[in-house]
């Protein structure tokens, strides 16, 4: 890939975090973001701004919408994909929304829902077991008509499995981003190698004609790792839009490194070759900060003259939380979020 100059991303950094949660789990038993809320996908729809987030109840993941007019101050909307009642269907244990298909991948328009054939479409994962994460995720879709988005319907078989992958995605698949361009759809996820740790995950693609039949395009991952870096461990979770004034393709992965998940950003001329630049692009915070254990799993907007970069941010939890993810040694898993020029806070009355 031919190089390129560091003035041509420089304007996409974030460097104002905004150092409390814009949105963070309920603590109440039942509710479907009990323990956490996690994967904050933002959109613009019906003149709101909507945060597709999935919540952590102990059992496994539910997908739900919390709205705003400002992108700072959030309020829950209701859950959309629910813990399935029939124990013989795939994606009973839960659904983790990713990716809602957009109308422009252009990063500087608000990122607006598209219908194909008068219904929006919505790539998730999930995991046949009950706990966190637990077994090996597939990938399903699901669609919808209502206007209020709160309504979707599952097709019944996944969309994509790993028992038919690399050697690279065989312990299961993640997160994914998905988008039209040059007349077909491009599936970009990430998977793991092996169920023990220490696994890797690492980015692939896949490509489709009609959002239902995928087809990767190597047995290889597109992004891999690379020891020593702080993507040593993980190249995860892209969120991949077109940044129409630099004429280049950015994606707002994450890296792991073993210790501290940290934001990336890879940048491509073509969408099949990429480069991941060598320093954080969301590092993780100091001590006592909201993010000083991992800042990870993004989703960018660019509205009056300023990116709004959501983030999972995550620390070790503390006695007065209202949810905290209660395995290992209990961490706080929030949604937070980071700047392109400092906010004006409203002050409290």
């Amino acid at each position: 890939m031919a190089e390129l100059s560091k003035e041509m991303y420089e304007h996409l950094r974030t460097e104002y975090k905004r150092g409390i949660p814009v949105l963070e789990g309920s603590g109440e038993n039942g509710a479907y973001d009990a323990w956490a809320v996690d994967c904050p996908f933002v959109f613009c729809h019906n003149d709101q701004f909507y945060m597709m987030h999935i919540g952590f109840d102990g059992l496994g993941y539910r997908t739900a919408l919390a709205t705003s007019q400002d992108l700072v101050e959030w309020s829950r909307a209701g859950v959309i994909l629910d813990r399935g009642e029939d124990p013989s269907k795939w994606d009973h244990v839960g659904a983790a929304g990713s990716w809602i298909l957009l109308e422009s991948n252009d990063l500087y328009e608000l990122p607006r829902l598209k219908k194909v054939d008068n219904k929006y479409w919505m790539i998730y994962h999930s995991y046949p077991e009950y706990g966190y994460e637990a077994g090996g995720a597939k990938m399903g879709i699901a669609w919808c008509e209502n206007e209020s988005l709160l309504e979707w319907h599952r097709l019944p078989e996944p969309i994509l499995t790993y028992e038919n992958g690399g050697e690279w995605e065989q312990a299961g698949l993640y997160k994914c981003c998905f988008l039209e361009s040059e007349g077909r759809y491009w599936m970009f996820y990430n998977a793991k190698d092996k169920p023990e740790w220490p696994w890797k995950e690492e980015t692939g693609i896949a490509v489709s004609d009609d959002m239902l039949n995928w087809s990767r395009l190597s047995d290889k991952p597109l992004m891999g790792t690379e020891p020593g870096t702080f993507y040593g461990q993980y190249v995860s979770d892209p969120y991949i839009r077109f940044d129409s004034r630099a004429g280049i393709w950015v994606n707002f992965g994450f890296g792991y490194d073993g210790k501290h998940a940290q934001g990336l950003l890879a940048v491509s001329r073509n969408l099949a070759e990429w480069r991941i630049l060598s320093e954080p692009w969301i590092p993780s915070g100091g001590l006592g900060q909201l993010d000083v254990t991992h800042a990870h799993k993004s989703s960018v907007l660019y509205w009056k003259d300023r990116f709004y970069h959501f983030y999972c941010a995550c620390r070790p939890s503390r006695t007065d939380d209202l949810a905290t993810i209660k395995e290992g040694n209990g961490e706080f898993r929030c949604i937070a979020l980071a700047t392109s020029k400092p906010l004006v806070e409203k002050r409290s009355e």
